[in-house]
């Protein structure tokens, strides 16, 4: 199989393989003609409890770092001597619990461990629950760093919501322009700001 067809087929870019087949990450050899040739024996059929890496960032505006992050996964997985038989990469809020690609993942029971970058990129809430329930079929989802991560993301997953609350609240008519008030008034006021010392109760 050439290096471009494994690259198509396990869901990363060309440039991605190519710097992981030059660093020993990937098996095969180059021929005469320039051309590299691998024949990893984990394409070759899906082997039950397989292991898949899943990349997402919250907006297409972040799209770029979906390679790097997918890149990431799969050398860590190389690194821990696991064959990764797929990768996927999605832009979603980690609020959103009707992601397709990420629901697809779970249900494909050939695939027993997912790996994860941070485990927010699984999701925002709920992810012990999304952990326990694997673990019943005997899978296992992989975080591989449990730091938490920056904030720029989460107020991109806040920000998606907002048009939503705004909808219910104030009724669909009033909710682009409740819209507008909100995220103006967090960029006045910046996406992080210091807690003030909070006033005595009594």
């Amino acid at each position: 199989m050439k290096l471009s067809s494994y690259a198509k087929k396990i869901g990363i870019s060309y440039n991605s393989a190519w710097r992981m087949w030059k660093r020993g990450q990937i098996p095969g050899y180059q021929l005469p003609t320039g051309t590299v040739i691998i024949d990893p024996p984990e394409l070759r059929s899906v082997p039950v409890h397989a292991v898949a890496v899943y990349a997402r960032v919250s907006s297409s505006e972040n799209k770029d770092n979906l390679e790097r992050q997918a890149e990431r996964l799969v050398t860590w997985c190389n690194a821990q001597g696991w064959s990764v038989s797929k990768v996927v990469k999605e832009c979603g809020s980690g609020i959103n619990d009707q992601r397709p690609k990420f629901l697809a993942l779970l249900a494909d029971l050939k695939i027993g461990q997912i790996v994860v970058e941070h485990k927010d990129r699984a999701s925002r809430f709920g992810v012990a629950y999304i952990q326990t329930l694997l673990a019943m079929q005997g899978r296992k989802l992989v975080i591989v760093n449990t730091a938490d991560t920056a904030d720029d993301d989460l107020m991109g997953d806040f920000i998606s919501i907002i048009p939503s609350f705004c909808a219910r609240l104030y009724g669909r008519r009033r909710a682009k322009r409740k819209t507008e008030q909100v995220l103006a008034a967090l960029q006045q006021n910046g996406p992080a700001r210091e807690q003030e010392a909070p006033k005595s109760l009594a």
